[in-house]
């Protein structure tokens, strides 16, 4: 199948390149950032070795959507939407903490508390929770930003005793990290899914606040179908969802974790086919608009020639 691994761009006034796990990133007269989402595919920060068809374009979309529908809560980073794939925004100083909030225990805080963690990020949970059960209000679970390998979970407390984020700095997110999941959580019901948990990113720039990266998408969220939620936790199934957690515990069955020493398993064409049609599946149904798969014949070409065009428009 024919997907987008990486883009080798040569754009005027390019000032420099950053390689992602999922996004190819320039930057045009230290101006703007060039963010091309690629159909790469990563869990447990590594990149897997087969890309996704269609996953870059779902992720782009998605995220420009969800953006959109947020700017009157925190002002983002977007300048325009070019094509499918790629993003073009104003240059941030990120912050170095990505904001994890969850409203259920699922995914990684499950694992935590199953193994008899009741503190996660500085954050106490009750006695007595069972997977994917709805906490009693969310919570904020922050993890530092790594460059190269493993985000790790950190608290509140050590982010600003650390001076990773200034202590006004960080209310802001935290409020700006909860009104945002509001948002989506509603937005996700008018669509019948539970926005479960999520992750936001923010940056400066001449002094304000600005959410950066994608938001609300397959990669940085986990969604439940509302309809079959309380069946399945009552009868302790596992519940129907759309995020990549499906990958996650295929690769677990598959006996990697992306700890030392583990190879990653092989992903038959018949995997890699139902992983995409599991994205444009969210896609579908987190816009409730019908998904337009965009031709990957001459896609470089395609891709440079809608960037250079913006560029020209935004100078």
């Amino acid at each position: 199948m024919d997907a987008l691994k990486e883009t080798k761009l040569s754009l005027r006034g390019q000032t420099s390149f950053y390689k992602g796990k999922v996004r190819d990133v320039y930057t045009v007269n230290n101006s703007y950032l060039v963010m091309v989402v690629s159909d790469r595919i990563s869990a447990f920060d590594v990149v897997l070795p087969e890309p996704v068809p269609y996953k870059g374009q779902v992720l782009n979309q998605i995220a420009s959507k969800a953006l959109m529908a947020t700017q009157d809560i925190v002002a983002n980073w977007i300048l325009d939407v070019p094509d499918p794939n790629v993003t073009i925004g104003r240059v941030c100083e990120p912050f170095k903490v990505e904001m994890v909030i969850r409203g259920y225990l699922a995914g990684h805080a499950w694992r935590e508390y199953k193994e008899g963690k009741r503190s996660i990020c500085g954050v106490t949970l009750p006695e007595g929770l069972k997977e994917n059960q709805k906490l009693p209000q969310p919570i904020i679970t922050p993890t530092t930003k790594a460059d190269f390998g493993h985000d790790e979970d950190i608290s509140k407390k050590e982010i600003i005793e650390r001076g990773i984020v200034s202590a006004e700095d960080y209310e802001l997110l935290e409020s700006f990290t909860k009104a945002l999941f509001m948002r989506g959580s509603d937005l996700a019901a008018e669509h019948g899914l539970i926005l479960v948990d999520t992750k936001y990113e923010f940056g400066k720039a001449e002094g304000r606040i600005y959410l950066i990266d994608e938001i609300h998408t397959p990669d940085s969220s986990r969604y439940f179908y509302s309809n079959t939620y309380y069946e399945l936790l009552n009868s302790n199934m596992p519940q129907r969802q759309l995020s990549k957690e499906f990958v996650r515990q295929w690769l677990i069955e598959n006996g990697f974790q992306g700890r030392e020493g583990e190879k990653t398993p092989l992903m038959s064409a018949e995997l890699i086919k139902s992983i995409s049609e599991r994205y444009i599946e969210l896609y579908e149904t987190i816009t409730g608009e019908p998904f337009r798969r965009v031709s990957y014949e001459h896609v470089q070409e395609r891709i440079l020639n809608n960037i250079e065009e913006s560029l020209k428009r935004l100078n």
